[in-house]
């Protein structure tokens, strides 16, 4: 949905602000009756509580948190602005806030510092969220492609564990393989986040492998491709003294790095096998 307009977020905010001492009917006589609320339309004040509705608003009425932060937080992260998915390299600094964030701060009261920094933790929620659902449907994804194009033994080890340092292990009858899968369904750029276990278990295990999935909006896997290792030791961040230690990374993968396919797997697979996995399919950048 888009950016609610000005008089919805500013009536957003107003039963966010009084709802947890009133309750919704005295509210809507006073936001009718009172001359100082008369500024919004008793149809715009209908719509900003369908929205606090809608967006989850109402789950929480008692939050330390400000009406207006809360309201804008939500504007944004239910807006299914094109930007927001690559907020972290669109909006850098003050001059790329994008004009609907402008807008909703402007009409919420809050200055363009504040914006910037409700913007930055709104992307991070939502980026985590979606990564973990994208994350999720692309490692069942490559569970289900290897199992019906290989003749090895196929397991989830993540389903009962995050501590491997992989996700599937493939048992094949020449050698077995440890698959890290990492999923995107973006166009045009990969971003992996890669823990320290998952790093070291690579630099000490012969047979891991980072597996990066392109899914479809559909969820529906459209290419498979191998990071290789050595491009991931030379990017990886170094610690920068006895006292420090980095536990986790993210490596913007350039769309020549990714090597079609599961070489790795290539012995086990089928006659019928999956063209995703044998590397035909390519890997579209």
């Amino acid at each position: 949905m888009p950016v609610p307009p000005d008089p919805v977020l500013r009536a957003a905010a107003r039963w966010l602000e009084r709802l947890p001492a009133s309750g919704a009917a005295r509210l809507r006589a006073l936001f009718t009756a009172h001359s100082e609320f008369s500024d919004i339309t008793p149809i715009q004040y209908e719509a900003a509580y369908a929205w606090i509705q809608d967006t989850g608003l109402l789950d929480n009425l008692h939050s330390e948190v400000p009406a207006r932060r809360r309201v804008f937080d939500s504007a944004i992260a239910h807006s299914s602005a094109p930007w927001l998915p690559d907020a972290d390299l669109l909006v850098r600094t003050l001059d790329e806030l994008p004009e609907d964030a402008l807008r909703a701060a402007a009409s919420l009261g809050l200055s363009e510092v504040e914006a910037f920094g409700q913007l930055s933790a709104v992307w991070g929620k939502v980026d985590t969220q979606e990564r973990s659902r994208i994350g999720a449907a692309g490692e069942l994804a490559l569970v289900g492609l290897l199992e019906v194009s290989t003749n090895a033994r196929v397991e989830h080890v993540a389903a009962w564990s995050d501590g491997f340092g992989y996700d599937i292990a493939v048992h094949a009858a020449q050698h077995s393989a440890h698959l890290e899968a990492k999923s995107t369904t973006r166009r045009g750029r990969l971003a992996v986040y890669l823990s320290r276990n998952e790093y070291e278990t690579m630099r000490r295990d012969p047979e891991w492998e980072l597996v990066a999935i392109r899914l479809a909006s559909s969820l529906e896997p459209e290419a498979v491709a191998t990071i290789p290792k050595e491009w991931i030791a030379a990017q990886a961040p170094a610690d920068g003294g006895a006292h420090g230690r980095w536990e986790s990374c993210r490596l913007d993968v350039p769309p020549d790095v990714p090597v079609p396919g599961i070489p790795r797997v290539a012995e086990a697979l089928t006659g019928k096998a999956s063209a995703l996995l044998n590397g035909a399919a390519g890997w579209p950048g």
